[in-house]
């Protein structure tokens, strides 16, 4: 009797163990895995340089990434009067790449609350960031579900011109388009495709293998493409890292699973691409998005400095404050 009591306390014991192990790794986010989309080699129609390539890789190697950081008072004091507009973008300094014009949002603006993008024939690839990030890890996300942002397109032209919607830590390399290098995502919108950390040519952006519900080509019956006048957006689920991306307010299936985390050792920023002529606008909630949840407080950009989580409050008196 006592023999067959011993066995089942150790079946029994064998069962929890096995039971603990799942929840413990139910409990933790998961860990980024390659898509399972076909991946190519190369992309449809655009190829940076070989040099590009070698310049990319050797950029991420000198430079680290940056350390999570304080948003500055000066910042938690805009963010608190105008909300999402304190939100823009850097300014090119590079203008052997960017040929083009970047219209932050002035303070206290009368007009469309956007940023206002504009490329010409002659600017190359560049990657523009977010001045302020759109996730931070020292801040607390309890009671959001993630962060998003819109690009309303006017005009490109791919794959002569193109744009690429997504995110990205810091540095980054100007040179590279979102999705490219390291802890970086990107859809680009010449042959929407999806990129993460992936300097080859991308990966099938599909539904479980079905096209996506986006529209026809009528030059070109057997591609799908993004006509002018078109919403795009881009959003991060905090506890997945999953980046989703919109057309037309339509969410689309998760891009990516895993992305950026652990969330409290990343800032976060929207990364957006050019390449040849374009016009866009840039909406971070300045403006109702057309993907009607990210209206809710859940997912605001503004929502970002709420309070430091516990490993910003240790780090609050050693780390210096983020200013751009």
């Amino acid at each position: 009797m006592t023999a067959m009591t011993n066995f089942f306390k150790s079946i029994k014991s064998h069962i929890l163990t096995k039971k603990d192990e799942q929840d413990t790794r139910d409990s933790q986010p998961p860990e980024w895995a390659p898509a399972p989309e076909a991946s190519h080699t190369y992309g449809q129609y655009n190829e940076a340089s070989d040099q590009e390539y070698r310049d990319g890789i050797s950029y991420c190697q000198k430079h680290p990434l940056c350390l999570t950081s304080l948003i500055s008072s000066r910042f938690i004091d805009q963010i608190k009067s105008e909300g999402a507009k304190a939100w823009g973008l850097d300014i090119p300094q590079d203008h052997y790449r960017f040929s083009g014009r970047v219209d932050n949002i002035p303070p206290e603006s009368k007009g469309q609350n956007l940023v206002h993008i504009t490329t010409d024939k002659h600017c190359k690839d560049y990657c523009l960031l977010s001045n302020l990030p759109i996730t931070a890890g020292l801040y607390d996300s309890s009671g959001r579900e993630g962060v998003y942002y819109e690009v309303i397109i006017h005009e490109m032209n791919p794959p002569q011109s193109f744009l690429v919607i997504g995110t990205s830590c810091r540095p980054y390399p100007t040179f590279r388009l979102p999705g490219w290098n390291r802890e970086s995502t990107g859809w680009h919108l010449d042959d929407l495709r999806k990129f993460f950390e992936d300097s080859d040519g991308g990966r099938n952006y599909t539904d479980n293998g079905h096209q996506l519900p986006l529209p026809w080509n009528p030059e070109n019956r057997s591609e799908q493409y993004i006509p002018l006048g078109s919403t795009v957006g881009c959003g991060y689920i905090f506890k997945s890292g999953s980046i989703f991306f919109t057309y037309n307010g339509l969410r689309l299936p998760n891009a990516f699973d895993g992305a950026h985390l652990p969330r409290h050792e990343r800032d976060v920023f929207a990364a957006i691409g050019v390449s040849g002529k374009t016009k866009f606008d840039v909406n971070f909630g300045g403006e109702p998005f057309r993907w009607v949840p990210g209206n809710t407080w859940q997912w605001r950009v503004e929502g970002l400095v709420g309070r430091l989580n516990s490993i910003g409050d240790e780090c609050s008196e050693r780390l210096p404050a983020y200013s751009p």
